[in-house]
């Protein structure tokens, strides 16, 4: 059971990679290993072959943007960029586009200092040698 639900986690992210690699490299190979992974996982959904093909639908739109071949550029990278859940992955991706600023995960955001948090402490005295 846990190998049926950790090979479409797998080859999401295998999909995310190489989508990764075509931004980096805009090699033609590479961006026929997205459309090979799109397929793939639009075979695990199921369905007629008729049905919805998100994965090719979604990568054939991202690897035109990529490219420079799309309206709305900006848009339709920034809205898969923040889609991915991985912080590392997410910063690669949004660097290999050339995307400016990248939100950090919410979990990741620092709390800001308390000023007063030390206020009441003793002083360190310097150590002699």
């Amino acid at each position: 059971m846990r190998q049926s639900i950790e090979r479409p986690h797998r080859l999401l992210r295998a999909w995310q990679l190489a989508l990764l690699r075509f931004a980096v490299t805009l090699d033609e190979s590479d961006r026929l290993n997205v459309a090979a992974l799109a397929a793939e996982l639009d075979h695990l959904g199921g369905g007629a072959r008729d049905s919805l093909h998100f994965f090719r639908r979604t990568s054939s739109q991202l690897c035109a943007a990529i490219s420079g071949q799309r309206q709305s550029v900006e848009a339709t990278l920034e809205c898969f960029c923040k889609q991915i859940e991985d912080p590392r992955l997410r910063n690669a991706f949004a660097a290999a586009i050339g995307m400016t600023h990248s939100d950090p995960a919410p979990s990741q955001a620092r709390p800001k200092r308390n000023p007063g948090l030390f206020r009441g402490l003793p002083a360190r005295r310097s150590a002699s040698v």
